[in-house]
């Protein structure tokens, strides 16, 4: 008998140590219980919005969920068909060259597929926000976005992969050992280089002017303390009218990023509220709270795919015979590879949005102690609401599934609870850019990049999480 264990052992060792450590990871870095004393019910959308503005955002909402939806939908089922199908594998099988020149073909293949298939639903949404007044910019200049997106996805997820079979080719026992850290280890460095590799892409970013604003934000980052080298603006006014702010990378390569629509058209202490908020993201180190719970998922997700992808399918083609060929991964499970990390990802969402919502809600509550300023807070959030038409009153499962930010009516209700205390007035506010719902989320995807491509990580998270986005 052969000492050495097996590969499907060694494939549910790796997964088991990966749900160990994402585990403890959570416990010890996420905040279950953000809030001193619980977080407060959500207000009524009544008391905060009119009811043409409700109307108006339920209707943005409405067909932006019916269009991301139905790309989803449609994405998911081309993903499928090649995946699990006989002929998309042999398909796979067909390509020509070297091993990794195949993986690369097949992985460029079958995003462009995806991207062709899925590219009216995203012409449609782009026309609504542009029929709201949401976006900017011409068609042409999407399209170079949207080419240069997919240029991104290709190469990171071709890198995973490549990786991913070598590491079979090499270690066919072992390889969803290494293959996992490996994984993992593509994860962290995915995250600390994206704001200095991917960003600039999409964006040009220069330092926030000398003057009172940023003489207040870096007094700001000192009470939070938070070490501030500089503050970046980014020209995202050329794409999209709607205000936002985000906090990526970490260590050397951590920014602070406003939009230039946020400078130009927000006051000064809404302004503030926003980066109060960025700043205590990079106070609690939740960019790299994320990429440690990711790099643990690639190592769940390495460990799983050594379990669910088929003997007959794991070295050679389709017709090997599985005593013939040792294990491995061959280029017929590219796919189904594929396919699976795409299944995962929509999967995983809740777990993923759960957290995230409870590192946004820290967020909130630290920046409200911090500038004790909570009529600016809620001015901000009516501010960007009307900006965003943001709905009020998502579904309840969608907010569940999807939702990576507190609800419009959430954050309202954690800025008036702040006022109870000190006799503030009440203000009417709204939600931040991005609430989390597929109607917000999708539609904004083409416009804010940084987010697009957090979503279309499609092979074992190998890009950076962007938690912090305002």
């Amino acid at each position: 008998m052969d000492p050495r264990p097996s590969a499907d052992r060694v494939a549910l060792g790796t997964a088991l140590i990966g749900v160990a450590a994402f585990v403890l990871i959570a416990a010890n870095r996420v905040p279950w219980e953000p809030v001193p004393g619980g977080v407060p019910a959500p207000v009524s959308a009544s008391s905060v919005f009119s009811a043409d503005e409700i109307t108006r955002a339920e209707h943005f909402a409405t067909w932006g969920r019916i269009w991301s939806w139905s790309s989803l939908a449609v994405s998911l089922a081309v993903a499928a068909w090649f995946g699990f199908s006989r002929r998309g594998r042999l398909w796979a099988e067909r390509m020509p060259g070297w091993w990794w020149v195949r993986v690369l073909l097949v992985v460029a293949a079958l995003t462009l597929v995806g991207r062709l298939v899925t590219l009216p639903f995203g012409i449609v949404l782009r026309q609504l926000r542009l029929d709201e007044g949401l976006a900017a910019g011409t068609w042409a200049a999407w399209t170079l976005d949207l080419a240069k997106g997919e240029l991104v996805t290709i190469i990171s997820t071709s890198i995973a992969l490549i990786a991913l079979v070598g590491c079979a080719r090499r270690w066919p026992r072992m390889w969803p050992a290494i293959g996992g850290v490996l994984a993992a280890a593509l994860v962290a460095a995915g995250s600390f280089v994206y704001p200095l590799v991917v960003e600039p892409l999409f964006n040009q970013f220069d330092s926030l002017p000398h003057g009172a604003l940023r003489t207040e934000i870096l007094a700001l980052a000192d009470k939070e303390g938070v070490a501030v080298d500089d503050v970046l603006v980014a020209d995202a006014s050329r794409r999209t009218t709607t205000l936002n702010a985000y906090v990526s990378g970490f260590g050397h390569t951590r920014r602070v990023v406003l939009y230039d629509n946020l400078v130009d058209d927000t006051p000064k202490d809404e302004t503030l509220s926003v980066v109060a908020h960025e700043l205590a993201h990079a106070k609690y180190d939740d960019v790299v709270t994320g990429t440690l719970l990711a790099a643990a998922g690639a190592l769940v997700g390495v460990g799983l795919l050594g379990l669910l992808l088929p003997r007959r399918r794991l070295a050679g083609g389709v017709a090997d015979p599985p005593d013939v060929v040792p294990p491995g991964i061959g280029m017929s499970a590219v796919p189904t590879i594929l396919a699976l990390a795409a299944l995962a990802t929509v999967l995983a969402a809740p777990v993923q949005n759960g957290i995230s919502r409870k590192l946004e809600t820290r967020a909130d509550q630290t920046a409200l102690e911090v500038t004790n300023a909570p009529a600016a807070f809620v001015d901000l959030q009516r501010r960007l609401a009307l900006r965003s038409h943001a709905d009020p009153t998502p579904p309840a499962w969608s907010q569940f599934w999807f939702g990576s930010h507190p609800t419009v009516l959430d954050r309202v209700a954690l800025a008036r609870a702040a006022t109870s205390g000190n006799g503030v007035a009440h203000t009417r506010g709204g939600v931040l850019e991005q609430t989390g719902d597929p109607a917000s989320e999708q539609a904004d995807g083409d416009d804010d990049r940084h987010r697009q491509e957090r979503k279309d990580q499609r092979v074992l998270n190998s890009r950076r999480t962007a938690l912090g986005a305002y």
